[in-house]
C-alpha cells in the first residue's frame, strides 16, 4: 500500500513528467488526473487527482456540494469533463465509454423504478447489455447473497426501498467487473440491511474488486475504506490511509476515576478538566497511556478506572473542513 507522502510525490513527478503516458495503468484502476467539472461559471470539481490501486475501498468524502456525485458522474460518462483526464484500466472515459462502462459497475444515488418487470427479469436485461447471454450462474449467486432470491419473480414496483437498493448493486455486478462504484449506496436502508451490505463491500474487495464509495455516513466510511480523499467545494484537501489520517488529525480522550481528595488532584501535573475525582485528558492520537501517567505524577494505587476514546473520523473530517 503506498502511504500519503508517496502519493504527493507521485502527483509531482506526474505533473512534470506527464507520467500517466508511461504505463502505469498495470499498478492503478482509475486515474484522476487534473479534473475540472462546471456548469456554467460554477466549478463543481476543481482540479481533482486521484488514484484507485487494485483491490482497495476508496472513500470519496465531503458536505453536500463537494463535488462528489459530479466526479461518479463523469466517471461513468454521464458527464463530460470540462478538463482534465480520467481512465479506468488506460483507457480514457472521454474517448471509449463504452468500453469503460463494460468494466465497471455502478450504484447511484437514485433508485430506478423497473415497472412491471421483475427482479430475475430485470437482471436477465442488463446482462444482455454486456453481452452475456447465459449468466444464470452469477445472476443466482447475486440473488442469494442479496436476500433476493425469495423475490426473484416480483415486480419491480412492489419491492421496499431496501430490496430496490439490493437490485441496483446486484444490476452493477451482473457482469462481473473489477472496478464498482457506488454512490451513497446505503442511503435510507434501515441498520440491519447496512451491515449486511458493509460486509458484503468487504468480500467484494477481499475478491480482488477495487471500490470507490461515496458516503455521508462517516462511520461507514471509518469501517469499510482502506483509504479517503476529502472534498470541499470541489477541492481536494486531504487524501490517505483512512487510519493515518485519524491519528494525524484527531486526539485521544482519556478519562481517569480516582480516589484522591480535592487538595491531592491539584498536584496532578499537565493540562486536564476535573469532574468531581474524575481527570480528563486530551492527549495525541500517538501519546501512549504509560506517557500520560509518568506525565501526571498519579499513584497507581489512586487509580480506580480508566477508559479511553479514540478519535474518528468524524473528528478528522470536521478538523480538515475547518482548515478549509
Amino acid at each position: 500500500m503506498i502511504n500519503s507522502s508517496h502519493w504527493v510525490q507521485l502527483y509531482s513527478v506526474q505533473a512534470r513528467l506527464k507520467f500517466l503516458n508511461l504505463h502505469v495503468y498495470t499498478v492503478f484502476m482509475l486515474v484522476i488526473q487534473d479534473l475540472v467539472k462546471k456548469y456554467g461559471d460554477f466549478t463543481a470539481v476543481d482540479h481533482l487527482s486521484i488514484a484507485l490501486q487494485p483491490g482497495e475501498i476508496f472513500g470519496l468524502l465531503g458536505p453536500n456540494g463537494a463535488g462528489k456525485t459530479s466526479t461518479i458522474a463523469t466517471i461513468v460518462s454521464l458527464e463530460e469533463p470540462t478538463s482534465g483526464s480520467v481512465k479506468v484500466f488506460g483507457f480514457e472515459v472521454a474517448d471509449s465509454p463504452k468500453k469503460v462502462k463494460s468494466l465497471l459497475g455502478y450504484v447511484p444515488q437514485e433508485i430506478v423504478n423497473h415497472g412491471y418487470f421483475s427482479v430475475e427479469e430485470i437482471l436477465k436485461f442488463h446482462s444482455g447489455y454486456f453481452g452475456r447471454l447465459n449468466n444464470k450462474k452469477q445472476i443466482h449467486f447475486l440473488l442469494e447473497r442479496l436476500g433476493l432470491m425469495p423475490h426473484k419473480d416480483k415486480k419491480v414496483k412492489h419491492l421496499s426501498g431496501g430490496m430496490k437498493r439490493r437490485l441496483l448493486i446486484a444490476k452493477a455486478l451482473v457482469h462481473k467487473p473489477k472496478l464498482l462504484l457506488l454512490d451513497e449506496p446505503t442511503a435510507g436502508v434501515d441498520i440491519e440491511l447496512r451491515n449486511s451490505l458493509w460486509e458484503f463491500v468487504r468480500e467484494l474487495r477481499d475478491s480482488g474488486v477495487t471500490i470507490l464509495l461515496t458516503t455521508h455516513y462517516l462511520e461507514e466510511a471509518e469501517a469499510l475504506c482502506d483509504r479517503v480523499g476529502i472534498l470541499h467545494q470541489g477541492r481536494l484537501q486531504k487524501v490517505g490511509p483512512t487510519k493515518e489520517l485519524i491519528q494525524d488529525l484527531t486526539f485521544r480522550r482519556v478519562q481517569i476515576k480516582t480516589n484522591l481528595s480535592a487538595e491531592d488532584l491539584k498536584k496532578v501535573k499537565g493540562e486536564y478538566s476535573l469532574m468531581g475525582s474524575t481527570l480528563n485528558f486530551k492527549i495525541p492520537s500517538e501519546e501512549s497511556l504509560g506517557a500520560l501517567l509518568a506525565k501526571t505524577g498519579l499513584p497507581l494505587e489512586a487509580i480506580l478506572d480508566i477508559s479511553i476514546q479514540e478519535g474518528s473520523l468524524e473528528e478528522a473530517f470536521l478538523n480538515i473542513l475547518g482548515r478549509a
